[in-house]
């Protein structure tokens, strides 16, 4: 059996190539994928080969093949159909954290069964909700927050759409880019431009990937307020003031990871818990806003190019596999 495979050649570059599977042995199945999904921040990080030295084990991907900056098989948002397996779960639709490849054989506990109400395309989404659950059960918003999120990209957005969820809370997405007020509205959210984000508020979640985010999210927080950090910056540096109010204020600036279950829940709930939940949670429609962009599996390398690149906008880029080889 062979399969099609995305490859990081190296910094700026990308191929597809051609993989060889094997006969999945008892407790392991084939997956035929439909869609990939392209998480724009980390994979554009990986494709300008701009992964730290220090971080290139702790963010190698569960099926991560090659070694950063490349060549790597790098990715971890896929949906597909299980063709050889156990009974119960052959023809079923599932999500596995596995690279951008048209096909692949995994052990049956690494894939995750999708809801029927849940549709395959949107189930790509599942990756950047489960990081938004844990981003909230690190930031562990109250009844009648007042939150803003920085940052209106797939993650920031699928925080907004989770946390208006709480009674009471008001939330608004604060966005450089005056289009996403659209999404924000169909998301059920507020929009804001930097320049008029709402200040005094009791939680702020920065997920936009730039300094200046950063530093609007101290700056619009209320006294003892606290920031929670969610972006991820590779190799780039980041500086901010700390002068003036920060030490008077006493703000707080904690970082989330997805890498292991937020501290509040690691007790009682393992990262497959955590995926199961943000699994269920796709069945509200509203997260068919965040899918933005559709290529065929064929255009992959020109589409990360362009999204690495700056030229290629929007939010979760999903790619077609279903007539891949």
């Amino acid at each position: 059996m062979r399969a099609t495979a995305f490859w990081v050649d190296g910094p700026g570059a990308g191929s597809l190539r051609n993989e060889q599977l094997r006969e999945p042995a008892p407790g392991e199945v084939l997956v035929r994928t439909l869609h990939t999904g392209i998480s724009r921040g980390t994979e554009s990080l990986v494709f300008r080969g701009e992964v730290p030295a220090s971080e290139r084990d702790r963010m190698r991907a569960p099926f991560q093949e090659g070694d950063f900056p490349g060549p790597v098989k790098y990715g971890y948002l896929n949906v597909g159909v299980v063709e050889q397996g156990a009974p119960d779960v052959v023809g079923r639709t599932v999500f596995t954290l596995f690279p951008h490849q048209s096909a692949f054989v995994v052990a049956e506990s690494a894939i995750s069964l999708v809801p029927d109400c849940v549709p395959a395309r949107r189930a790509v989404l599942a990756g950047a909700v489960e990081t938004a659950v844990n981003i909230l059960w690190d930031a562990a918003p109250l009844v009648g927050d007042r939150i803003n999120v920085i940052g209106a990209g797939m993650i920031g957005c699928a925080v907004a759409r989770l946390a208006r969820g709480i009674l009471g809370v008001d939330v608004t997405l604060v966005d450089v880019d005056a289009a996403k007020a659209e999404v924000c509205g169909r998301l059920g959210v507020a929009y804001a431009h930097p320049d008029d984000a709402p200040r005094g508020r009791d939680l702020v979640v920065h997920c936009s990937g730039s300094g200046g985010g950063l530093q609007l999210a101290l700056q619009s927080a209320a006294t003892e307020g606290e920031i929670i950090e969610a972006s991820w910056y590779g190799d780039s540096p980041v500086s901010l003031r700390l002068g003036g109010d920060f030490h008077s204020r006493r703000l707080t600036i904690r970082s989330s990871q997805v890498g292991m279950v937020a501290p509040r829940r690691r007790g009682n709930r393992t990262t497959a818990d955590r995926l199961a939940l943000a699994l269920r949670l796709l069945q509200d429609p509203a997260f068919d806003e965040l899918l933005t962009g559709d290529s065929p599996w064929r255009d992959l390398p020109d589409v990360l190019a362009g999204i690495a690149g700056g030229t290629a906008p929007g939010l979760c880029h999903t790619i077609d596999w279903k007539d891949a080889g």
